[in-house]
């Protein structure tokens, strides 16, 4: 019998397995990879497409393609394709972020050959109703009228645009650019974007021979390329200048902040370092951002710090929100705990913390094959393989004090970032 009274023994996580996919190439170059759970009666089969830009920057386009996919086409309507996706309880979902759109469909397996034409029917043969496009342009208009008035959706835009000037990344949708959308334009992208040569195809669950069979018949001998992609190339990003933007709002109770600057990519070798550091910083409930201004100070509820990765830039972020009266004392307390991270050595304690908490956060995040899937995109789209999780894990298994110093004083100086601030000023 178990004794309770006991706490049972620590494990040191060791080694984290993940999944390898089978990789296809079908003739029309849509590529495939397939992630095999024979325990799992879900299938989720999704479509990823690398966006296309071609003369602009601005993203107005590709952001109303990924919402308007699914609503409508020749054959059938927004409704009809939503009641005929939702009569076999399955869903399809389209998704959109910086660097690709999305179409993801979750269904049981039996119910794969019912619900794949649908699929097919809405990459093929959207079209965009006219009459989708301005509803979906005037809620979005109404939705920018209400974010516009709050502090941490300004601060989120201006850092961006700080950081990424006319590009993807900093050009932010506003109302005149909503309105320049048009109906021509949507489908222009459509044809450009949505077409095997520039997608992949996740598979993922009990995927067997006959549903593969199932996605060559229409994915395949069905779908052809229309258009060939010039794929113009990322901007070059002008020189960036640290400083301070102050975007005043007289009725404001409480200051958003924004804190960063570019930085290191995912490909980058020290990546998994400035992550464990990162980590240190406000990368976790227990970091020392949230125990110095959230737990000791009370000046906020929430505030962290992240290393995120895009295509073609990464950039490290501070982000919080407190009361207007702390948001010097706010300011000071984080160029504090900053600088004390570049000049002193973290102790044992801390870095065993950090290590167990990144690798037990690894560790727990692989539930599924879903989630094994996420992992390898993750890499796959940073030009990396799974071989990278073992680099990583070696390194947060052997950082020790030293190496967090260096890391700290060579990508985390606090003069070196944008500092924004949304709120009551003076």
């Amino acid at each position: 019998m178990i004794n309770r009274a006991l706490a049972p023994d620590l494990q040191a996580i060791d080694e984290i397995t993940l999944q390898h996919p089978e990789q296809l190439t079908f003739a029309n170059g849509l590529k495939v990879f397939i992630f095999p759970a024979e325990e799992q009666e879900l299938i989720k089969a999704e479509f990823v497409f690398r966006n296309v830009f071609e003369g602009s920057e601005n993203p107005v386009a590709n952001v109303a393609l990924g919402n308007l996919l699914k609503e409508g086409t020749s054959k059938h309507s927004s409704a009809k394709i939503a009641e005929e996706i939702d009569y076999y309880g399955a869903y399809l979902v389209p998704e959109y972020s910086f660097d690709h759109n999305a179409l993801t469909l979750y269904t049981l397996g039996k119910h794969l050959p019912s619900v794949l034409p649908m699929m097919h029917e809405v990459l093929t043969d959207a079209i965009f109703p006219e009459r989708e496009l301005n509803t979906y342009v005037r809620n979005n208009k109404q939705s920018l009228q209400i974010s516009m008035e709050k502090s941490d959706f300004l601060a989120r835009r201006k850092f961006y645009h700080e950081l990424f000037p006319e590009t993807r990344y900093g050009i932010s949708l506003t109302q005149q650019s909503l309105d320049s959308l048009d109906r021509d334009r949507v489908m222009a992208l459509y044809q450009k974007q949505i077409q095997p040569s520039n997608a992949y195809l996740f598979l993922s669950g009990k995927v067997t021979a006959a549903d593969l069979a199932l996605f060559r018949q229409y994915f395949e001998a069905q779908w052809l390329n229309q258009i060939a992609i010039d794929g113009a190339s990322f901007p070059i990003l002008p020189s960036f200048e640290p400083g301070l933007s102050l975007i005043n709002k007289t009725e404001a109770l409480q200051s958003a902040i924004r804190i960063g600057k570019r930085s290191i990519q995912r490909a980058h070798p020290d990546y998994p370092a400035l992550q464990f550091v990162n980590t240190i910083l406000g990368g976790y409930f227990g970091s020392r951002l949230m125990s110095n201004i959230r737990e000791e100070k009370g000046y906020t509820y929430s505030i962290g710090s992240a290393i995120a990765n895009l295509n073609h830039a990464g950039f490290f972020t501070i982000a919080t929100e407190v009361g207007v009266e702390y948001t010097e004392n706010t300011l000071t307390e984080i160029k504090k705990e900053m600088d004390t991270l570049q000049q002193e050595l973290v102790s044992e304690q801390e870095l065993e913390l950090v290590r167990n908490y990144m690798l037990g956060s690894m560790l727990g995040s692989l539930e599924s094959v879903f989630s094994h899937v996420d992992k390898f995109k993750s890499v796959y789209f940073s030009g990396l393989t799974l071989d990278y999780y073992a680099y990583y894990t070696d390194v947060i298994k052997t950082i020790d004090a030293e190496q967090v110093r260096n890391i700290a004083q060579q990508y985390l100086g606090y003069e070196e970032m944008a500092k924004i601030i949304v709120g009551k000023q003076g």
